[in-house]
């Protein structure tokens, strides 16, 4: 297991509660379980929206089963942004 901060952005952050977070988790997968655990409601529908860095690498529309953590890593938790 690595120990990774999971960082919240905007509406993410919103429905979190806190920017970041401390977990443990294998995968991004395994990572977002977790934070869906901790967070049922409001976040878990928000993360169905959202893109991931992990150590500011886009995840893109890899499995997130295949995403592996780094100890001491980072997860961006992205939710769509509106602009222009």
């Amino acid at each position: 297991m690595a120990k990774v901060t999971v960082r919240y952005w905007a509406a993410a952050k919103s429905a979190a509660g806190v920017a970041e977070e401390p977990y443990e988790a294998k995968t991004l997968a395994g990572a977002l379980d977790a934070v869906r655990e901790r967070h049922p409601g409001e976040l878990s529908r928000v993360l169905r929206r959202c893109s991931f860095l992990i150590d500011g690498d886009p995840v893109g529309t890899r499995d997130h089963e295949t995403v592996r953590l780094t100890e001491g890593g980072t997860v961006e938790v992205l939710p769509p942004f509106a602009g222009g």
